[in-house]
């Protein structure tokens, strides 16, 4: 299971895909990353004791690669305790569904996605870039997804809201948002 995007996110109190499509004990083995939701690096693989002792005898990247620095470890496990407050998760998903919205209400595509990162389909790579530019102006910062990342014709923004935004930020990068969008033609 690649939980990338579904730990701190999905699931019963974040606790990641497997909660959220009630796969426990199914599977066999779950890899997830620290840097999205949880905002540190590093990242995990889960399995059994077979598979971890493979990989730690067989991955390059493993072999290859020093230890954390004691910060790290910390830094996750707290990310890891912060998700447990009561709320946070809710207000997280309180802020996408919000902001989603606003975003489709606006006329903009926002594709196919079930999570907190967020797409504005744009289409031209070009287009995107200029969009991606013209929020940074707008003092709202965000990435464009072009060729070869995705398949040409299919450039996109993408975006992300987390518990900690306001609604004032969020009605502020609606507001970018609309002004560029309608400036470049894309709505």
């Amino acid at each position: 299971m690649d939980d990338a995007h579904g730990d701190g996110v999905l699931g019963e109190k974040g606790r990641g895909i497997t909660s959220h499509f009630k796969l426990h004990g199914q599977v066999d083995i779950e890899m997830g990353t620290f840097s999205k939701a949880f905002g540190v690096v590093g990242g995990y693989v889960v399995g059994s004791k077979e598979l971890c002792q493979y990989l730690q005898n067989k991955v390059r990247s493993y072999l290859l690669s020093g230890s954390q620095p004691p910060s790290i470890p910390a830094a996750c496990i707290a990310a890891l305790e912060l998700v447990k407050q009561p709320g946070l998760v809710k207000r997280l998903w309180d802020n996408t569904h919000y902001f989603k919205k606003g975003l489709r209400d606006l006329g903009f595509d926002t594709g196919q996605s079930e999570t907190p990162i967020t797409p504005v389909m744009v289409g031209d790579s070009g287009t995107a870039r200029k969009l991606a530019d013209r929020m940074f102006e707008l003092k709202v910062f965000v990435l464009p997804i072009v060729y070869p990342m995705v398949a040409r014709e299919k450039a996109r923004i993408r975006t992300i809201v987390t518990s900690a935004h306001s609604k004032d930020d969020l009605d502020t990068a609606l507001n970018a948002f609309g002004k560029a969008g309608k400036e470049l033609g894309i709505i």
